[in-house]
Order: C-alpha cells, then structure tokens, then sequence
C-alpha cells in the first residue's frame, strides 16, 4: 500500500490564483470581487476485526469567486483551475449578480476591520503515514478495545484519518491572506453484549499534531469501558430532576448557544436570544469566551472568511450576553460590526470549574447523568429543548444504573439560567471546548 499522492499545488500557485480571478472579474465589469482558492489531501482507514475494511484517499481542490455589480452579488465556483475554466466561473458569477436584485447591506467587509498581521498559529502538522502506518494504528485501537473484556462481542472498527491543506482569500479592497493546517484522528466503536442485551459506545481523538493524539489503546479501552458500562440499561419513571451533562454531551448546549446568537438567526428573528445583547443569560459563575489566536487549536484563525481580523473575546461574562457572532452582512442587517465571525465561532469554550465529574455527582447527589444525546428536538425560535437521551441515574453521588429510551426536555433559556455548576473536566474535540454541566432542574420523559 502507498502512500496518498502529495498535490503539485502550493500556496503561492493559489495565490496566483485568486488574484487572476480578482483581475478577471474587473475586467468582466465587477465593480468589487473576492475569491478563495484551497487545496488539500487525506488518508482514512477503517478496520474491522482486526481486517482493514476500507482504505480512502482524497485530493479536493476548489475555486470560489463572489462577485459584486454595485450591491448586486453573484456567486460561482469550480474545481477546474485552468484559464478558460476561470474565465467561466467569473462570467457565471456576474450573469447571477447581473439578474439580482441589489442589497444595500451586500458588499465586501470593512477594510479597516481587516488583519493587518497574520500570526503563525502552528496548525500544520502533516502526518507522513501511509495505509499500512494507518491500518496498524487502527489495528491496534480495536484490539485494546476487543480484549479488554469477553462482553466486547462485536466491533465496528477502528478508525485512522490524516488530512492536510491550505487557502488563499483575497478582495479587491487589497486583503490577502493565506492559511495552512493539518487534522488527525483515532477513533473507535465497539459492541458489549450480555444476557439482558447489546450496547454500542465509542471513544476519539482529534488533533492538529498527530503525537498529541491519545494512543490507539487509549482510545481502544475507553470505547470498551464507555460500551461496557452501558450493559442493563433501563428506563426510569417520568419526572423533573437535576441533570449533569458528560463533556461530551455537555459541548452541544454551546453550540445552541452558537446557534442562537449567529447573525443570520438573529436578523431573520429565528432566535430565542433576539435582542438579548447585555441581558443576563447564565449564572454569574459562567463565563464563555473565543480564543481564535490558540496555539494548535481545531478552530484557530488569524483572520474570518472576509479577512475580518479575530481576537480574543468574552461572549458570556459573569453570565452577561457581551457580543454576537456576526459577519459583514448580518452586522449591516442589525446595524453593528462584524465581530470577526463569517464561518462561526473560533474555539468557543466554557470556563471549567474546580470540581471534576465525581464531586460535580456528589454535589448534584440524586438525578441523571448524561452521557449520550439522540436527534435534535430543538426549536431555535422559542428556545423549545427535547433530545433523547442515555446515560446513568445518580443517587447519594454515585451512578446506580445505566439509562436509556428516555427523552430529556425544557426550554433553552432555562437551561442556561440553570447552569448551577461546570467541572474541571474540560474537553476539547473541536471547535468547542466544554467541561461536564450541572443543570438545576429538567424534565426526563420515561416510563
């Protein structure tokens, strides 16, 4: 096996590129342009008891070109890189803007609001692994996790993958800037099974540098522990009770929360937080904030897909809604900035706490733990929240049994208010960084 075939294609042939293009679209009658150009390469390999099930290379390349004929936009891309292939797109784009009606707020970002200095944020890290490397990392991964006990019945495999690549933005304000980065993953999913039934869980990491992964059999074993601590799950009465959320489950109420103060949800009034900027959302104790300039980070960036430059920021402090993620377009909509944030969030995290998931039990002492969520049951215009859950009853702070066919419900603005403590246990496997949550009160639909 070999490795993937590396791309002939560079930084600076993008940005060659995306300044053609940008030229092109002048010449075609723009009165304003941007492009993007990227290009990028992987590796995925999934085995299956212990024979390597699937075996995937990929090599993407992408070029797209907005441009604007006064506040009129069109929009057109293409995977060709060739003279008349961008000619093509430039004249697809301007037929779109040419047929649109004109929006006063369109237009390309601020250019004062553009970085001026573009940090080295170490996000590329290539892997030189080949099928063979993978397969054995993988190999590994599932054997940690079939031999760690005689209840691991079955597997569905164990999973390596390595992607690399770069991009190149530029406008006709004069904005150019170029980014590289790297991606690694393990993971592993794995069945236990014993008289009363089966159970799947799973376990993965993700990082920018593949050695700062956790080894395959860490990830191994804890798949196994995750599918073993599930065996003889059963429903519980229906009633209200405290809930803590694991991390893991805990990062999806960030990403409501990303959700919700987005400028598209906020200028459409389809969020429950419409006007909320300055209002108390959380308990004083939360703070939440974004940190785009970290070291290695899965969502780092020096600068938005505007070129807006990012910074550092509180969203939440002392439970206080401080700013919005908005781009160019949704802050003229709502008559505000550009915060930085056309393409989402950078690394939006939750200030962990002192306590670890043990003494978060402890303090929470009768109600259920989370550890899974199933569909997505939630209504972003009134802040309606029902997901099906899994997880584990707590009495006295310590797990009883494990849990599952329930649904877990309230309302979004609740939930956070009843933020009334976050663990030390922060994770990391994204962009979202989140400890374990306790919520005051929520009602669990079961028997």
């Amino acid at each position: 096996m070999s490795q993937a075939p590396s791309s002939s294609l560079n930084e600076s042939a993008l940005g060659d590129l995306v300044n053609e293009a940008l030229a092109e679209a002048q010449r075609q009658g723009a009165t304003a342009a941007e492009a993007s150009a990227s290009a990028g390469k992987g590796l995925a390999v999934t085995v299956r008891l212990g024979e390597v099930e699937s075996i995937e290379y990929h090599q993407d390349k992408g070029l797209g070109v907005t441009v604007y004929v006064g506040q009129a936009k069109g929009h057109a891309s293409t995977s060709d890189f060739s003279a008349k292939a961008l000619r093509e797109t430039v004249a697809a784009a301007l037929t779109i803007a040419r047929h649109t009606s004109a929006d006063p707020f369109a237009g390309l970002a601020d250019p004062a609001l553009f970085a001026r200095e573009i940090p080295d944020l170490d996000l590329y890290h290539p892997w030189s692994i080949d099928a063979d490397g993978a397969a054995d990392l993988a190999r590994r991964c599932e054997d940690a996790a079939r031999s760690l006990d005689p209840r691991i019945s079955n597997s569905e495999g164990g999973s390596v993958s390595s992607g690399e690549g770069f991009g190149v933005y530029g406008n006709t304000l004069g904005f150019m800037g170029a980014s590289r980065s790297s991606r690694h993953s393990l993971s592993c999913s794995v069945i236990a099974a014993d008289a009363q039934g089966m159970q799947r869980d799973y376990w993965y990491d993700i990082a920018r540098v593949p050695t700062a992964l956790q080894s395959p059999e860490a990830i191994g074993r804890e798949a196994a522990r995750r599918a073993l601590r599930r065996l003889g799950a059963r429903k519980i009465p229906t009633g209200k009770a405290p809930v803590v959320f694991e991390n893991q489950a805990a990062a999806s109420l960030l990403g409501h929360l990303s959700n919700a103060i987005s400028g598209g949800s906020l200028y459409r009034k389809t969020s429950f937080l419409v006007d909320s900027l300055g209002k108390t959302l959380f308990p004083t104790h939360i703070r939440i904030f974004e940190e785009p300039h970290r070291l290695r980070g899965l969502g780092s960036a020096a600068f938005d897909g505007e070129g807006v430059a990012t910074h550092d920021r509180d969203i939440i402090h002392d439970g206080v809604l401080q700013g919005y993620l908005l781009d160019s377009y949704s802050a003229r909509k709502l008559g505000m900035q550009s915060t930085g944030n056309a393409g989402g969030a950078h690394n939006l995290t939750l200030a962990p706490g002192a306590d670890d998931l043990p003494a978060l039990l402890r303090r929470m002492g009768k109600g259920l733990l989370v550890t899974e969520l199933i569909g997505f049951g939630i209504n972003m215009v009134t802040g309606d929240y029902s997901r099906g859950a899994a997880g584990f009853w707590v009495e006295n702070g310590e797990l009883q049994f494990p849990v599952e066919e329930i649904t877990i419900a309230g309302r979004l603005q609740e939930i956070f208010a009843g933020f009334a403590a976050v663990g030390s246990d922060l994770l990391t496997h994204g962009n979202t960084g989140c400890p374990s949550i306790l919520v005051e009160e929520m009602i669990i639909a079961g028997d």
